[in-house]
């Protein structure tokens, strides 16, 4: 374990039936042809403590849902097949529209447990797509202990929000969508949440291309479970101890964490902000606070690229607050 938290020694220790790879990335590209966007790349520089950094954003927040989850929940829908009719999912937020989209569209019925703490904003999103929504509980876990239940009440097909071999797979069609985008195989630098993001990316690459998962001081799921070597629950503290995400990386994401050498890189809510606010200022792009950790590592020295480095930043997910000061 380094300082920027990279697992050194738990790779081939953890052993699962959930393993992701690049062949399933490709069959997942094949599945969501049609379905959602290829979304484009800008190259661009930013300021950072030393002077300008030349970085390539990866327009995601410009996918269907304005996340890139809508990727991982049509391609588990797509899987499944027609004998899933009715879906259920625990979430608080993006994986919660991301499922009733994708369900809208295939048309099948889609249920979203969400914790009491979840935005309302992001509520009013899935019923906007046809969604149930049912409160349950104060955290992700409680909800999705629900939803659980509830799923085997209904028959339904059970959605993780991010470990899901599925669900990881469809985000790895990102990586593929970078392959054809930008020359070389430069540093992609992705948020982490419960992981999904940058396992996908991890399953699309595999050593032939970094990835760098970038997550806020006040929840560091990946870094905990780099440095235990097993996902850990993690007590989020400052901003992220009112959110209502993950707490604890997923199983699959850890995997591909210690098969390919994915690095954790700490920003504080403080850049995660600065980073948010510097998109909207600059460039009138409007993404919530996840969708801009992946630049504060940029913006606040976290990561500094090696001479003539040019990093992809994913900006994963757009702000469904249309008051930028309350953007989250």
């Amino acid at each position: 374990m380094t300082d920027q938290g990279v697992c050194q020694d738990c790779v081939g220790e953890r052993e699962f039936a959930g393993r992701v790879y690049r062949s399933d990335v490709r069959a997942a590209r094949k599945r969501l042809a049609g379905r959602v966007r290829k979304t484009p790349v800008f190259h661009t520089s930013v300021p950072g403590p030393n002077g300008p950094v030349p970085v390539t954003l990866k327009l995601e927040y410009l996918q269907h849902g304005g996340t890139f989850k809508v990727r991982g929940s049509f391609n588990a829908l797509l899987e499944s097949g027609a004998a899933a009719e009715q879906v259920v999912i625990a979430s608080g937020g993006n994986a919660g529209i991301a499922a009733a989209l994708a369900a809208a569209q295939l048309g099948k019925g889609c249920t979203v447990v969400a914790p009491e703490s979840a935005p309302h904003t992001k509520v009013a999103a899935m019923w906007s797509y046809g969604a149930e929504v049912r409160w349950h509980g104060t955290t992700y876990a409680e909800a999705h202990e629900y939803a659980a239940e509830l799923a085997a009440q209904r028959r339904a097909l059970q959605l993780h929000a991010y470990d899901l071999p599925a669900v990881v797979a469809g985000a790895g069609v990102i990586g593929l969508e970078l392959e054809e985008q930008v020359r070389g195989r430069p540093p992609v630098l992705a948020a982490v949440g419960g992981g999904g993001l940058i396992a996908g990316l991890a399953a699309a690459f595999g050593r032939r291309q970094p990835v760098l998962g970038v997550e806020s001081e006040g929840v560091p799921a990946l870094h905990a479970a780099l440095a235990a070597r097993r996902p850990v629950e993690v007590r989020p503290t400052g901003r992220a101890a009112h959110a209502p995400g993950a707490t604890r990386i997923g199983d699959i994401a850890l995997d591909l964490a210690c098969r390919y050498g994915v690095r954790s890189l700490l920003v504080t809510s403080d850049a995660i902000v600065d980073a948010r606010d510097y998109l909207w200022r600059e460039f009138r792009i409007a993404v919530e606070l996840s969708g801009a950790i992946a630049l504060a590592a940029v913006r606040s020295g976290a990561y500094v690229p090696a001479r003539g480095e040019r990093p992809v930043v994913v900006l994963c997910s757009a702000s469904t607050d249309l008051d930028m000061g309350g953007a989250s």
